[in-house]
């Protein structure tokens, strides 16, 4: 035996000492410097189940791996294992997975964690999870390098959620532990861990020919892919060949212009769509009446505009000004958050409408629309999404959703992700609806194209008491504070009969009014509650309102939760026809709206994203390839046809975001087309297999 193999049995047997069946080592991954290290099992059969230490759970050896019973007394119960020889020496890999099956009948929310010397579950570790339904079975990936390429040495990157780096959040050299556990568990959970093992690759660049390192498509130059443009040659051939694929895929047959299953019931035909239950499940209704379950994108547009102020060496061969190609430089001032927060406004490129340009010419704009309708009815997609681009929609061709987004006071005691709540009870806000509204006339409103309307996207609607806290927090002239004190000086009379409920000691209403301090919201959380009952109630009673005076035969779809309770869900069932969420997970198939309310759900936002087609970030759920991309997505929309309440899944969204981000940075692998218009082929075999098959 000579000594490389001599190593590599070491490295196997003794340093990945394991708990689990053995299983055949991987095939030779690239390395970090162009050579070559063998991905390993991490665990195998030798590996000494008494060194398992335990938190609220128990552990016990089956067939194939260890089998996991969790409690529910304390808030992470599970396992933790300690690394043999003190340590794990994963450089040069990407992630770790391990297959999980969840044994019990009931969800569970299974968690991996990797650490280093002094993790604390912030800090000096990696965290990821996998949701699976009972029985079923999955792969969990936890990513403990960022990116595929490590830069020789640290540089500045800014605007960007994802990016090369010199180091990542924990030392791979150094991984001394791996925790399995449930979050906060309402129940006791059961679960098998098999197969952990280390994949990927990381490749070293160097930090000194870094830049530029965005070429004139667009695209990554430091790697390649399939599918990557080179030339434009190779851009004008991708279209040719998609044409040739839509063409022998023209769509289902059996459906009528909107996307309405024909050979399906026929039911009331109301020119409009519509909500229905039939058979017990929910469905949306076309105008002519035949069943449509709502499968679309969200931001169908050619717009994907990349900052590039204070970065413009990070980009090769931007055009000059006078070029036919300076006509996709812009500007900017939206950025919530990221670098360009506070470097605002800024200068902007456009790769992917340049790209237009180069593959379709000087009318790309009108081309662009007319391939997109083609594609979507090619892929068996029926619906154009939220954020989509009116001069494409409006052809008419495909049926689309309505975004309402309008400003208004704000309730300046609130905060959120993307800002304060809206101040309902001043006018403002049904006026700048009424406004917005306006402009819909003779567009939007009265089609029979147009499924419905979601009014705003992602409210801050925090637990089901922090709204009436915020407008306690709030500056005296703050309507909804006044309207609060009016509320309570109904109930009470006096002040003292407040501040003995409430363990507070204003002196006067008027002391209480100009306060901004919150009470202790146990002793209040009775008022509390009403009065953020109130705000929500009237937040969809005043939008429900005003949108059935002008458009009565078109469907309220609510405002896209992304952070609810269930008393704002609640509200929202009350005034809407189709309750919204955008849910960001890897499945939908038990996702229900609050207990005892049977209303129809739409899932306004979902995706999934890998790292194998050179961009920076997967976006909110990972995945580990193209294919696992691909199949993620087959999973998802499945679920949620399987699912009574569903009536719709539109993903986030059409084009992948510009790889060195958008306003607030981020820049995620998440389009069905890339930079160049190249369909995703993995992914789209995919949506075809769910959308050719949406109805049977």
């Amino acid at each position: 035996m000579n000594k490389t193999k001599q190593i590599i049995i070491v490295a196997t047997l003794v340093i990945f000492c394991s708990l689990m069946k053995e299983v055949e080592i991987s095939a030779v991954e690239q390395g970090s410097k162009g050579g070559s290290r063998t991905a390993p099992t991490l665990f195998g059969k030798d590996y000494d189940i008494d060194s398992v230490i335990a938190s609220d759970a128990k552990v016990t050896r089956v067939e194939a791996g260890l089998r996991i019973e969790t409690g529910h007394e304390k808030p992470w119960p599970g396992i933790t294992l300690k690394a043999p020889e003190g340590k794990w020496d994963l450089s040069g890999f990407e992630y770790i997975s391990v297959d999980v099956e969840n044994i019990a009948d009931e969800p569970a929310t299974v968690s991996c964690r990797l650490d280093n010397p002094g993790a604390d579950g912030t800090k000096n570790c990696v965290t990821d999870n996998i949701t699976l339904s009972g029985g079923e079975q999955g792969t969990l990936t936890v990513r403990i390098f960022p990116v595929p390429w490590k830069l020789s040495g640290p540089l500045e990157l800014i605007g960007m959620r994802g990016y090369p780096v010199h180091a990542g959040k924990i030392d791979t050299s150094n991984v001394t532990q791996i925790l399995f556990f449930v979050t906060r568990p309402r129940i006791d959970h059961v679960f098998e861990i098999r197969n952990v093992r280390a994949g990927g690759s990381v490749t070293v660049l160097d930090a000194n020919n870094f830049f530029p390192f965005i070429d004139e498509f667009g695209q990554f130059i430091h790697t390649d892919w399939p599918g990557k443009t080179h030339s434009l040659d190779e851009l004008i051939a991708h279209g040719k060949a998609e044409r040739k694929d839509i063409a022998a895929h023209e769509g289902p047959d059996d459906r009528n212009k909107y996307g309405g299953w024909t050979a399906g019931p026929q039911l009331n035909a109301t020119g409009f769509f519509r909500v229905e239950k039939y058979k017990g499940k929910w469905w949306l209704v076309d105008p002519d009446g035949r069943l449509f379950w709502s499968h679309g994108a969200d931001c169908v547009r050619s717009a994907n505009a990349t900052p590039i102020s204070d970065r413009e060496h990070y980009f090769r061969n931007l055009p000059e000004d006078g070029s036919q190609f300076a006509q996709f430089y812009g500007g900017g001032s939206w950025a919530p958050h990221g670098y360009y927060k506070d470097h605002s406004p800024y200068k902007t490129y456009d790769f992917s409408q340049a790209n237009f340009l180069r593959k379709y010419g000087q009318d790309w704009a009108d081309e662009f629309a007319v391939i997109t309708h083609r594609r979507l009815k090619s892929w068996g997609m029926n619906t154009i999404a939220n954020w989509s681009d009116s001069d494409i929609y409006l052809l008419r061709k495909t049926p689309y959703v309505c975004t309402i987004s309008y400003g208004a006071r704000r309730l300046e005691g609130s905060e959120g992700y993307w800002g304060k709540f809206f101040d309902v009870f001043d006018p403002s806000f049904r006026e700048a609806l009424q406004r917005r509204l306006e402009s819909e006339e003779g567009r939007s409103i009265g089609d029979p194209w147009c499924i419905g309307y979601f009014v705003h996207n992602e409210l801050a609607w925090g637990d089901e008491v922090s709204l009436a806290l915020a407008a306690l927090k709030s500056p005296a002239e703050q309507p909804s504070k006044e309207v609060f004190l009016d509320d309570l000086r109904a109930k009470y009379k006096t002040i003292d009969k407040l501040n003995t409920a409430w363990g507070t000691n204003h002196a006067t209403w008027d002391a209480l009014l100009q306060s901004t301090e919150a009470p202790d919201k146990e002793k209040a959380w009775a008022d509390l509650t009403v009065f953020y009952t109130k705000i929500a109630e009237t937040y969809f009673g005043i939008i429900h309102d005003e949108l059935h005076k002008v458009a009565p035969n078109q469907l309220y779809m609510g405002c896209r939760f992304a952070w609810v309770n269930d008393r704002a869900a609640r509200a929202a069932a009350k005034f809407c026809d189709i309750i919204s969420y955008n849910r960001y997970t890897y499945s939908v198939a038990e996702h229900r709206p609050p207990e005892g309310i049977d209303k129809p759900t739409i899932i306004g936002e979902f995706h999934f994203g890998a790292l194998d087609r050179g961009m920076f970030h997967t976006g909110l759920r990972k995945t580990a390839s193209q294919q696992d991309r691909a199949d993620k997505y087959k999973s998802y929309v499945q679920g949620a046809l399987r699912n009574p309440y569903i009536v719709g899944t539109h993903w986030f969204q059409y084009k992948d975001q510009a790889t060195t981000g958008r306003g607030d940075g981020e820049n995620y692998q998440i389009g069905l087309i890339d930079v160049c218009d190249k369909p995703y082929p993995e992914t789209i075999k995919a949506v075809r297999e769910v959308g050719y098959n949406l109805y049977e």
